[in-house]
């Protein structure tokens, strides 16, 4: 993200993700970390009467209290189909005309790692691809705009931490009371289902989420799948994205298995990469190692001497 000279729309709902992830944003604005025009946005789908225009009437009271510009759009979804694919598609439509107007850099949401673990499961539950599993990115284009659409609290916040952070800043939040309605597939993974596959993994939460982050770097076919040493000067050319696919498909090569590979398996080797020093290691499941000497990455398999 810029640090001035640009516009930045954060999408608020009233709930603690979002609330959390404008009151950083306006607290780093205050402190002169970040020299942006900050403008919220709120959309009112007008699902639930009066609780929906009373979670306007918060953001909007609070953004009068942080002095902080508001965006406010309002429609009624309609209930033919999908409603919360409705209700996602008038929402983002809304956030897509007001970067527009704006000309703003991004739109930024409060989407969290709880958010990612359970579009995880939802995508693998309709049977999707790699690319469903690879659930939400952190940055992507937003459609039909310049801006991008970017997800700051995706990859390291929880739920339950951005229910703190307003806590400890002394800022209440909207609760959705659609979020107990187990007539929506997604509540019912969030209410059901992760709290049984809690009792076997008590981490299913960053597993998930871990799982989908990998799922985002499955190797194409162009990625490097032979297994020889790697030159570092090509790989610190590549883009994060293309990295993480042909470290992938050269793990594959030399161990003929991506089991038990995990994200901090491959952002060691990431780091390994971009480090200046040499003779350095990134460990991996079953005793093999990835060595960095001589300006190549090399794959090596524990021996034990005789």
């Amino acid at each position: 993200m810029p640090f001035e000279g640009k516009s930045i729309v954060a999408a608020v709902s009233g709930g603690a993700d979002s609330v959390s992830l404008l009151l950083a944003l306006h607290d780093l604005v205050n402190r002169k970390k970040l020299a942006i025009r900050l403008v919220a946005a709120h959309f009112n789908h007008k699902l639930r009467s009066l609780e929906s225009d009373v979670d306007e009437e918060f953001v909007r009271v609070l953004c009068s209290r942080l002095k902080i510009e508001l965006a406010l759009g309002t429609e009624y979804i309609s209930s033919e189909g999908n409603l919360e694919q409705n209700a996602r598609d008038a929402r983002y439509s809304f956030l897509s005309n007001t970067a527009e107007n704006l000309g703003a850099f991004a739109v930024v949401t409060g989407h969290t790692v709880n958010d990612q673990a359970e579009t995880f499961l939802l995508n693998l539950i309709r049977g999707s691809g790699p690319d469903g599993l690879g659930g939400m990115r952190p940055v992507r284009q937003l459609d039909g705009t310049h801006a991008l659409l970017v997800r700051p609290l995706l990859s390291w916040a929880k739920r339950k931490e951005t229910e703190g952070f307003c806590r400890e800043m002394e800022v209440e939040y909207r609760y959705d009371t659609m979020n107990e309605d187990t007539a929506f597939k997604r509540v019912r993974i969030r209410k059901i289902l992760l709290p049984l596959l809690e009792d076997m993994n008590p981490n299913i939460i960053e597993t998930l989420a871990s799982t989908a982050a990998l799922m985002q770097h499955v190797p194409s076919q162009d990625a490097i799948v032979d297994a020889g040493p790697l030159a570092l000067s090509e790989l610190r050319e590549m883009p994060q994205s293309q990295l993480f696919e042909n470290i992938r498909g050269w793990l594959r090569a030399n161990r003929g298995t991506t089991r038990s590979l995990q994200l901090k398996h491959i952002q060691a080797i990431e780091r390994l990469v971009h480090s200046g020093k040499s003779g350095r290691t990134a460990e991996l499941p079953g005793g093999a190692c990835v060595v960095k000497t001589g300006g190549k990455l090399r794959y090596e398999e524990n021996r034990v001497d005789n």
